[in-house]
């Protein structure tokens, strides 16, 4: 009998341990969780940062060729050219 009482308290003792490594796994998965999060959010900050300062570089480039600088007349003139293109096929909409 007592050899079944022994089974039954190693059983138990390894049961226990079991639950406890659950509870641990549990707890470090929210954990990794939360982290997750604060990753995505800090991720798509970073992404409305960086899409703020690209349009930001690209006015001042526009803004800096308007004034005479030689390094982005190119992109200012078809800048230009597709503004320009865009209200004249405004207007012919408007004229049929």
């Amino acid at each position: 009998m007592s050899e079944i009482a022994e089974i039954i308290d190693t059983l138990e003792n390894k049961i226990q341990k079991m639950f406890k490594k659950i509870n641990d796994l549990e707890e470090k998965n929210q954990a990794l969780q939360r982290e997750i999060k604060i990753s995505v959010q800090s991720n798509q900050n970073q992404t409305l940062a960086y899409e703020s300062l690209k349009k930001e570089f690209e006015s001042l480039k526009m803004t800096n060729s308007l004034l005479g600088s030689e390094d982005y007349k190119r992109d200012t003139k078809l800048k230009i050219n597709s503004l320009i293109r865009e209200i004249d096929y405004c207007i012919a909409q408007l004229a049929d």
